[in-house]
């Protein structure tokens, strides 16, 4: 199966610190890539450059068959990806649907296209009644589901997820999971980190585990269930199985009166 994500050595190294360490990844179309690690493995910054939101120091970065170092390239293939950023990027003074427009636009969408497929959005995602907003206002659960409607709006063929659901009520939880898994369904992929593993133990088909910027582990989810749950697999990759759990001095003894 062709590869929607295909990367040899990606290096990025800030100053003396090198935040990911040479990595080859290969994330096949069709597939729901879960990507894991702890804080300050490397995730965001990975996604940065397979974005090209942020130029590797070193190694080849392919999406979408594009090579994402070439610029012309670069372009074409960001016309057929969606992202959920690390830091959220919407336009405070806008509201949703405002947001959604100049989204569609940017994409050289027609305008009727964009009005059906936003209000959809905004429908499944519960956001439809808060129309007269402006997205400051928005608590950050509300900025998540605006930030995921933007990512889908061009119905892209590959959508990059950074912490979706993530201040996520549990109802709408629940929509996005059914959505992301019917968007897989229909042959398009996800790249998605998280913390949540039971989230990515029922979603995903595949993972890969990036631990202090190298990684580590690439598996589908099939295999990994076979020998045990995701999260025993993930912490013994990560080097925490068996740890002993700290103790603080001061909560070892009874309440205090």
């Amino acid at each position: 199966m062709p590869a929607a994500i295909e990367t040899e050595t990606l290096t990025r190294r800030f100053g003396d610190m090198t935040a990911v360490d040479g990595i080859d990844l290969r994330v096949e179309r069709g597939t729901f890539y879960g990507f894991l690690g702890p804080n300050g493995a490397g995730k965001s910054t990975t996604i940065k450059m397979l974005t090209g939101l942020l130029a590797p120091s070193d190694g080849r970065v392919r999406v979408l068959d594009r090579d994402m170092l070439d610029a012309a390239e670069s372009l074409d293939a960001k016309r057929h990806i969606g992202v959920i950023p690390e830091n959220l990027a919407l336009f405070d003074n806008l509201t949703a649907r405002e947001y959604l427009t100049f989204i569609g636009r940017m994409h050289l969408m027609e305008r009727e296209v964009i009005r059906q497929r936003a209000e959809e959005l905004l429908t499944l995602l519960d956001l439809h009644t808060e129309h007269t907003k402006l997205t400051l206002e928005y608590s950050h659960g509300m900025r998540k589901k605006l930030a995921l409607a933007a990512a889908l709006l061009p119905n892209p063929d590959l959508l990059f997820l950074d912490e979706p659901f993530e201040g996520v009520d549990a109802v709408t939880s629940r929509v996005i999971r059914d959505l992301l898994a019917n968007f897989v369904a229909r042959g398009s992929t996800v790249f998605l980190t998280s913390h949540v593993l039971e989230i990515v133990e029922k979603l995903c088909t595949h993972v890969g585990i990036i631990v202090k910027g190298k990684l580590v582990e690439q598996a589908a989810m099939a295999d990994i269930r076979a020998a045990g749950t995701l999260e025993d697999r993930f912490l013994k990759t990560a080097g925490a199985d068996g740890e002993v759990a700290p103790k603080i001095s001061w909560l070892e003894g009874g309440a205090s009166s």
